[in-house]
């Protein structure tokens, strides 16, 4: 079972599943008869064409009254957007907000294109990871007259400001995905200015999945981004992506914390690398360094991951980020 859960982790980080303001924009203030003033109110500027992940100029005719979602990430910007009443459909995956729990399920790794036609929304939110296994399906929706917009594949924080922002932008919510993606900045720098302040940098080593089968993030992944942000190092820094981990290689490491992540599913998990044969004398292990962080906050590439950040940074260095 822990095999299959593991596999089933792996495939889902690889589709990027490893949470608003108004719809409209102020104009300045105008005045009336009798030296009243009152505020003009303008719709945001429908239609409006987007470039999207896989070179599609998506035309998007007026804001979308129903949308459906195909993937967590999407999902957690659009609630995020205040996009809740629209939002008509979401994945089997989706599990935040609660409010998710009452839309109707189109599916997991294969979307049910039928449902989704049948839910007629005005606007699907595909993925980059998974579109070039969704191809057919993607094409019998735009076919059934959808707007489908492929948003990108995030690989670092940047990258998720352009997501928010192009949901923003076919959505109408401009503005909210403005304020968002400066809220998620200014939250970003006050954890780097607070990760200043540590004096002992620590090596750490994130587990993603359980043994037999440990796989772990190396370079150039978003786990290994939220390390240097909260001034911490990847003790798997000279290797990149997501790797299988030998435990030889990684007791010679000796990491300083051990992160893991499979806690939502594996019973234990803390006591699963405590308790392995070989690992007693290991920094994290002897310290009593070793954490479980809920996967969902560490690899899904939207709103809450400033969230991961913050709690991989209280894992990490407690005494700095727990005061």
């Amino acid at each position: 079972m822990k095999k299959l859960y593991s596999l089933l982790f792996l495939m889902l980080l690889s589709v990027g599943i490893l949470a608003g303001c108004g719809e409209e924009e102020t104009a300045p203030v105008e005045e009336k008869d009798a030296g009243e003033q009152v505020e003009k109110v303008e719709e945001p500027a429908f239609p409006v064409t987007i470039k999207d992940a896989i070179d599609e100029d998506v035309v998007i005719e007026a804001k979308p009254e129903k949308i459906v979602s195909l993937i967590p990430s999407n999902t957690e910007i659009a609630f995020e957007l205040g996009l809740a009443e629209e939002i008509v459909g979401v994945s089997d995956y989706d599990n935040y907000p609660e409010e998710t729990a009452n839309k109707e399920k189109i599916g997991g790794m294969e979307m049910n294109v039928e449902k989704i036609i049948s839910l007629a929304p005005d606007l699907v939110l595909a993925h980059a990871s998974s579109a070039h296994n969704s191809t057919e399906g993607l094409q019998q929706l735009r076919d059934s007259g959808i707007a489908v917009l492929v948003v990108n594949d995030a690989q670092n924080f940047d990258q998720v400001f352009e997501s928010i922002e192009m949901i923003g932008k076919a959505t109408g919510e401009q503005e909210s995905a403005t304020t968002l993606v400066a809220n998620i900045k200014e939250k970003l720098e006050e954890i780097k200015t607070k990760a200043a302040e540590v004096t002992e940098k620590k090596s750490v080593f994130i587990e993603v999945s359980p043994a037999p089968e440990i796989y772990s993030p190396a370079k150039n992944t978003f786990m290994d981004e939220m390390l240097t942000i909260i001034n911490a190092d990847n003790v798997l820094n000279d290797q990149e992506g997501w790797v299988q981990v030998d435990q030889e290689a990684i007791i010679e490491r000796n990491p300083d914390v051990i992160v893991t992540t499979y806690g939502y599913y594996s019973e234990d998990p803390v006591g699963q690398v405590t308790t392995r044969e070989g690992w007693q004398n290991v920094s994290a292990v002897v310290n009593s360094q070793v954490v479980d962080i809920h996967s969902d906050l560490v690899s899904r590439t939207g709103p809450r991951l400033i969230e991961g950040v913050e709690e991989l940074a209280k894992a990490v260095y407690p005494d700095v980020f727990n005061q």
